[in-house]
């Protein structure tokens, strides 16, 4: 019999294991308390009590009202849903730019996560001006250039809070308070009307006291499959003004569930395993956070000692990053060849985001910093999570050696 070789993970960034107690929260939604949230029966009134308590749970943490949670398929869907719905209204709603007199715009950066790159190539397609803001070589966005980039027809502002592949974090408050300032210049104070501000929070809520209104968001993303909860659902926060209306409309049309801009029933298992997760999340973050730091430190100062001519992408590790990111240039080593090797040996890891992990283009992201082609393709992330442990790294790093020769 062949040995069983014991797995490494180290990939908690592309997804999480749904955490034993998340599990058990879902459970009697599959097969006991399975009813449609939009029936009138018992069964349905316990459905979408379940809902409104995830709802609630995931309001809370955000700081954000239990009307503005808007649960959705995905993080990809909720980025869809802001991106496609803000254009969408404004084309409908502001004269100007349903006559054509102007065009709408969206700003957006050079390293947000595929579903809204994507998002803003399509847009593009239909006529809208999309502005892509550069990155230095640490992934900061030019925050000049986005004053420059500010005109009467942006619509909408959309850089992500922490990048997926190498760690990032945006200044997300200064750029809230640009937008605010701009407005203010401005004179626009119609609630209609943009610039309005979202931000991609996925990779970031897991480490980060994610409050709305102190980041002076109008719309966040966060998704439950990050934060060790199920696959299949994420939700958007969509700030509400003093009008009580919503400024996007749906891309998704039917039976008019959740505020009547996500239409589809609801997977009740899933919101309940996602509010589970949130609380989880939020216990645990800050003796997380320092955990982790810990052991990507190690991880880095052990893997310098394998690979002496090894180089770190993104900022420095005791800087604006995510404490469990760690995303290595490793001269001579082709990143996919590299990763089956590691792969074989029993170690999970990835060369960036797993949403084009099986594209052999190199990434975008380690391009955007400046980098060359084969820098790109010669980059790896590792990414800790909670189930990540000293000795694990140790064999981890026994078996890289292992890998080099």
């Amino acid at each position: 019999m062949s040995k069983v070789i014991k797995r490494i993970y180290l990939d908690y960034a592309a997804t999480t294991p749904v955490d034993p107690a998340v599990f058990r929260a879902m459970k009697p939604y599959f097969t006991e308390k399975y009813g449609n949230a939009g029936s009138v029966h018992s069964f349905g009134q316990e459905a979408i009590a379940a809902i409104d308590s995830s709802r609630e749970t995931i309001a809370k943490a955000l700081g954000a009202n239990f009307n503005e949670i808007i649960f959705t398929g995905s993080a990809t869907e909720a980025n869809n849903l802001v991106l496609q719905g803000v254009v969408m209204l404004q084309k409908q709603f502001q004269p100007e730019f349903r006559s054509g007199a102007k065009i709408p715009r969206i700003i957006i950066s050079s390293i947000e996560h595929e579903s809204v790159l994507a998002t803003a190539r399509a847009l593009s397609n239909y006529g809208v001006d999309v502005v892509v803001l550069p990155v230095n070589n640490e992934g900061v966005i030019n925050l000049e250039k986005l004053k420059k980039a500010l005109t009467s027809e942006t619509t909408l502002v959309s850089v992500m809070y922490a990048n997926n592949e190498i760690g990032v974090i945006q200044p997300i408050k200064e750029i809230s308070k640009i937008i605010a300032e701009f407005r203010k210049a401005n004179t626009i104070t119609d609630y209609t009307k943009g610039p309005f501000f979202h931000t991609d929070a996925v990779q970031a809520f897991q480490y980060f006291d994610v409050k709305v209104k102190e980041l002076g968001v109008d719309f966040l993303t966060v998704s439950a499959h990050k934060i060790y909860g199920p696959k299949g659902i994420g939700a958007l926060y969509a700030r509400l003004p003093a009008l009580r209306s919503y400024r996007l409309m749906p891309i998704l049309h039917g039976g008019g569930q959740e505020y009547g801009l996500r239409s589809g029933t609801e997977s009740v298992p899933s919101i309940v395993g996602f509010g589970k997760a949130i609380e989880l999340a939020v216990k645990v973050r800050e003796k997380e956070i320092k955990r982790v730091r810990t052991l990507r430190d190690f991880l880095w100062a052990e893997l310098k000692k394998i690979y002496k001519d090894a180089e770190l992408n993104g900022p420095a590790l005791r800087s604006e990053r995510l404490p469990n990111n760690l995303n290595v240039y490793l001269p001579r080593e082709e990143a996919q060849y590299f990763l089956t090797k590691l792969d074989k040996l029993g170690i999970a890891a990835s060369s960036g985001s797993a949403c084009a992990a099986r594209s052999l283009e190199p990434s975008y992201v380690i391009q955007a910093l400046g980098y060359s082609d084969s820098r790109a393709k010669g980059s790896i992330r590792f990414s800790l999570g909670r189930g990540t442990t000293l000795s694990e790294l140790k064999r981890a790093l026994v078996l890289m050696q292992r890998a080099k020769k």
